[in-house]
C-alpha cells in the first residue's frame, strides 16, 4: 500500500548531492531548469489573472493555483518513485534539484575571486559577481560594500535555498518542497513593494514570511552551532548579535542569519543601500569593518554549518 511516508534518506541524499555536483552546467545548458518552469506558469498565470482592481483577490488566486499545482506534481512523482520500489532513491535526487547549497557556495566564493583578481584585485569583476545574488544597485559599491552584500546573500539564501527548503522537506516530503520552491519563487517574481505588486503580490509576500518564518530561525541557530565548530570564529558574538539585533531588519526573517553570520565573524551588515538609484536607509546588524577576506570566512562557516546538517541528517538515517 502506498504510502507518503518520507525516509529519512531522501533527505539525507538530496543534500549530498546538492553539495557534490550542484546544478551541472552541462545538464541545464540542454535542458530548463525547474525553477524556470515555476516562474514560466507564474508569468502565464499573471498575464492572465492581473488587472487593476481586484488585486488582492486575484494575486491570492495565482499563488493558491501555482502552489496547488506544484505540490500536485510532488505527490506524482512521489507516487511514481514508490510504484518503482525505490521511492527513496528518485525522491532524493528529485529533491536535490531544488536545493541550492553547492551553487550558492560557489556564487557567493565567485565574488572573492573576483576582487582577489590581480595584485591589487578588481573591484569590478567583484561587483559584476555580486550583481548575479543581490537586487541592490552594485555599481557603486567599493569592496566593502561588494564584500557586505556577498554576506547578507549568503546568509539570507542558506536560510532560502537550503534550511527552509529541507524544513519543507522533512515536513512534508516532496510535494512540501515543490510548494515551498513555488512560494520563494512567487515572492521574487511578484512579491514587490513597487506601484504593480504592492496588492497584487501582497499574498505572495506574506506567504513566504510564513514559510520562511522557521527556516530563518533555524538557519541562526545552526550558524551558531558552526561558528561552535569553526575555528577563528566567535559562538558566543554569533548568539549575542542574534538576539541583539535580529529585530532591526526589515524582513521579519532574514535578520536571524544574517545577524548571526555578523557576530560570528565581527563584521558589521545591512545598513544602507541603494535599488533603482534610491537609497534605502537601515540599521546595522553586528559590528565591525567587512574586507574581502570576510568572504572566505563566511563561506568556511558555511561549510561547516553545511556540515553540521548533514552529519545531524546522517545520524538520523544511521539510528
Amino acid at each position: 500500500m502506498f504510502e507518503f511516508v518520507l525516509p529519512i534518506q531522501a533527505v539525507f541524499l538530496a543534500l549530498a548531492l546538492d553539495l557534490l555536483f550542484g546544478d551541472p552546467k552541462w545538464l541545464y545548458a540542454r535542458i530548463t531548469h525547474p525553477i524556470v518552469w515555476i516562474g514560466d506558469l507564474i508569468s502565464a498565470l499573471e498575464a492572465r489573472l492581473y488587472r487593476p482592481d481586484g488585486q488582492i483577490f486575484l494575486g491570492a488566486v495565482l499563488v493558491a493555483v501555482t502552489v496547488s499545482l506544484c505540490a500536485l506534481f510532488g505527490v506524482l512523482v512521489t507516487w511514481l518513485g514508490a510504484m518503482s520500489g525505490q521511492g527513496w532513491i528518485v525522491t532524493g535526487i528529485v529533491g536535490s534539484i531544488f536545493l541550492a547549497a553547492r551553487s550558492l557556495h560557489d556564487h557567493v566564493r565567485a565574488v572573492a575571486d573576483g576582487l582577489s583578481q590581480g595584485l591589487d584585485g578588481d573591484l569590478e569583476a567583484g561587483r559584476e559577481a555580486v550583481s548575479h545574488i543581490v537586487g541592490r544597485d552594485a555599481s557603486q559599491l567599493d569592496e566593502a560594500g561588494v564584500s557586505r552584500a556577498a554576506l547578507e546573500s549568503l546568509a539570507e539564501n542558506f536560510s532560502d535555498g537550503v534550511v527552509s527548503p529541507l524544513f519543507w522537506f522533512l515536513l512534508a516530503g516532496l510535494p512540501g518542497l515543490l510548494a515551498y520552491k513555488a512560494v520563494n519563487t512567487l515572492d521574487s517574481m511578484i512579491g514587490h513593494r513597487n506601484e504593480r505588486y504592492l496588492s497584487f503580490g501582497r499574498a505572495a509576500a506574506r506567504l513566504d514570511d510564513l514559510a520562511n518564518w522557521p527556516g530563518a530561525r533555524i538557519t541562526g541557530l545552526l550558524l551558531c552551532l558552526g561558528a561552535l565548530l569553526m575555528p577563528g570564529v566567535r559562538v558566543g558574538a554569533a548568539w549575542a548579535v542574534m538576539w541583539r539585533d535580529h529585530g532591526k531588519h526589515a524582513s521579519p526573517n532574514a535578520g536571524w542569519p544574517e545577524a548571526a553570520m555578523a557576530g560570528a565573524l565581527g563584521v558589521a551588515l545591512a545598513g544602507p543601500r541603494s535599488y533603482n538609484n534610491e537609497v534605502t536607509e537601515g540599521p546595522w546588524l553586528g559590528d565591525g569593518e567587512v574586507a574581502t577576506a570576510d568572504i572566505d570566512r563566511g563561506c568556511a562557516l558555511y561549510r561547516w554549518t553545511c556540515a553540521v546538517i548533514l552529519l545531524a541528517l546522517l545520524t538520523a538515517v544511521l539510528l
